[in-house]
């Protein structure tokens, strides 16, 4: 059957989706994907995965994609990040036969992948993206897809949408932020510039951004012109965000547990999946919280989430023909989560500030970030004061802290190349090129000479005989 391309694979491969999961980092396993397809989610994403790492690690292939093969969860794509397109051909090579397209990641604005060279960080490189994406349209039986993220100009949006169509790619997500928007810099998603590559396209588009509430996705569809909407967050807040409900949260974490039990999945995805669901209603009873935290086992997580469930009721029945007294009087509803953004005042400087700057400004230099509270409660005698760390003196070419004792003042990988380039001892990290090499030649000096073995043969004078005669005298 020849590879179907553009409309006619969104509406035949895809099924022609229209409310889409998007690829979550440890957020959109197989259990998440089919909580979702049950409530109203015709397209899902696999979580990102990392292509020289797929290419290289059957473990990896198999924990993240082989052992999680289910009927159930189809249409699927499979989102790859990459820089290299041999490597980006081989990684999909393994995974076509396991989905319905391949997605290249375009989109990732977190700091990870501008450490790896990936995602948001390769949207100026338009050649080396032409490459991967016009192989991987040769080589691939699926179709090739890419999630982006737009530029400020809606017109340099609108060509490098065009230059991905060009070299193959047969599906397009736009998510309508900027790589710089992201975090408590995220603001409002612009449907302008998805509007405007959705007309200068000939395949189909989805739009990300926005998306709180099925009437958010009838509204962009409307506005756009999009063939489907993508949503994240809105989604993992309220897994039933495309059938328009939203039920009692303990309604869809009961039936999460259930799926998790018959696909199980790490323990930390399942948490941070109560996390979400529960997260309005943790912000009234903390201290299950720090319980929900701190439990190691799938029972221990389904304990908590069903104390929560408990508390809710009982906060239900009292509030019966009373005014709520909370903020959040109906906390226990699945509902979408507002991000907070920077200070009202500080917003014209916001632009040129870290996400961790705003979290110091908010809270105060003193106070440790969340990550760090964890950690301090799993360690109580272990100091988090930074003022409080030792201070390491760094090798002098790349930075790592240096061996107190190197003869070359550098870190153990630059005095072992150093050391070996010019045959020397650094007894400071236990290389001893010198040492050996001298040993080498003095023990090759005093070697004795080995002698030839001499052969008999029939024809020699004496033949075999003579020799064993000479051998035994």
């Amino acid at each position: 059957m020849p590879k179907l391309q553009g409309f006619e694979f969104w509406s035949h491969t895809l099924r022609g989706a229209r409310h889409v999961v998007a690829p979550m980092v440890d957020q959109s396993e197989l259990a998440w994907r089919l909580l979702s397809r049950r409530h109203g989610a015709q397209l899902c994403y696999t979580p990102m995965l990392h292509a020289q790492v797929f290419v290289r690690d059957a473990n990896y292939r198999k924990e993240n994609l082989y052992c999680e093969v289910c009927p159930e969860d189809r249409p699927l794509i499979v989102q790859f990040c990459a820089n290299d397109p041999e490597v980006f051909v081989q990684a999909a090579l393994l995974a076509q036969d396991y989905c319905d397209a391949i997605d290249l990641n375009l989109g990732c604005p977190q700091m990870i992948a501008k450490r790896g060279h990936y995602g948001a960080f390769l949207q100026d490189e338009w050649d080396l993206l032409q490459r991967m994406i016009l192989l991987a349209h040769e080589k691939l039986s699926v179709p090739v897809t890419c999630k982006i993220r737009v530029f400020p100009e809606i017109d340099k949006t609108v060509r490098y949408a065009q230059m991905l169509e060009k070299a193959g790619c047969q599906l397009l997500t736009v998510h309508g932020r900027t790589k710089e928007q992201k975090g408590p810099l995220s603001g409002a998603a612009s449907w302008e510039h998805i509007k405007a590559v959705r007309k200068a396209v000939a395949i189909p588009v989805f739009a990300n951004g926005n998306i709180q509430s099925l009437q958010d996705v009838e509204r962009c569809i409307q506005d756009t012109g999009v063939q489907g909407v993508m949503s994240a967050e809105g989604n993992l807040h309220n897994p039933a965000l495309f059938e328009g409900r939203s039920p009692a949260v303990w309604e869809l974490a009961e039936e999460y547990l259930d799926i998790v039990r018959e696909h199980p999945c790490p323990l930390s995805y399942v948490r941070a999946h109560l996390f979400k669901l529960w997260h309005h209603t943790l912000q009234v009873h903390q201290q299950l919280r720090e319980e929900l935290a701190k439990v190691k086992t799938l029972e221990g997580i389904a304990a908590v989430s069903q104390e929560l469930k408990m508390r809710c009721q009982e906060e239900i029945s009292r509030q019966e023909g009373a005014k709520p007294a909370a903020d959040l009087p109906f906390h226990w509803i699945c509902q979408p989560y507002v991000r907070p953004g920077p200070r009202e005042g500080s917003k014209e400087k916001a632009g040129a500030r870290s996400k961790r700057a705003l979290e110091e400004e908010e809270c105060g230099t003193e106070v440790l970030s969340k990550n760090k509270q964890k950690k301090q409660l799993r360690n109580p005698h272990k100091t988090f004061d930074p003022s409080l760390k030792p201070k390491y003196a760094k090798c002098d070419q790349c930075g790592n802290p240096k061996g107190n004792r190197c003869v070359f003042s550098l870190c153990r990988g630059c005095c072992k190349k150093r050391a070996s380039r010019e045959t020397a001892d650094c007894p400071g990290h236990g290389l001893l090129f010198k040492t050996k090499l001298e040993k080498s030649l003095a023990w090759k000096g005093t070697k004795p000479e080995l002698q030839e073995p001499q052969t008999a043969t029939p024809s020699t004078p004496g033949g075999f005989s003579e020799v064993m005669s000479s051998a035994l005298a």
